[in-house]
């Protein structure tokens, strides 16, 4: 009996919290609202794991605390340098064969949010 299968993405939107990030004086001094939305590709994978057991899947509370910690670990200057680092630990978890991570400063301008998007791995 053949099963079906089919790719696996994990999709957070609208995660949203408080990170040191910036350039600007008031941004070295107090942290600012951002909000991240990541996809995992996870490839291939059976329509339904084998078993209903959370340690045979990606956990996305896990996924959710390494956006949450790698952001706020430390301030960072550039947006740049901090999707970089995101992006990069996001692809080091496993089966993750690609990510594609957006972070947006939400209050930087008052006409606007700026945001910046990094694709990364194989999709």
């Amino acid at each position: 009996m053949t099963h079906a299968a089919g790719t696996r993405t994990l999709t957070l939107s609208g995660l949203r919290f408080d990170a040191n990030l910036g350039i600007l004086d008031h941004e070295k001094t107090a942290p600012q609202p951002i909000q991240v939305d990541a996809e995992l590709r996870l490839g291939v994978h059976p329509l339904a794991p084998r078993d209903d057991d959370i340690s045979h899947v990606l956990d996305y509370r896990r996924v959710r605390q390494i956006i949450i910690d790698e952001c706020t670990a430390e301030h960072v200057n550039l947006l740049e340098s901090l999707i970089g680092k995101l992006a990069q630990r996001l692809l080091q978890l496993p089966g993750v064969l690609g990510v594609r991570v957006t972070i947006a400063k939400l209050e930087i301008f008052a006409d606007c949010e700026v945001a910046i998007r990094v694709e990364t791995g194989q999709w």
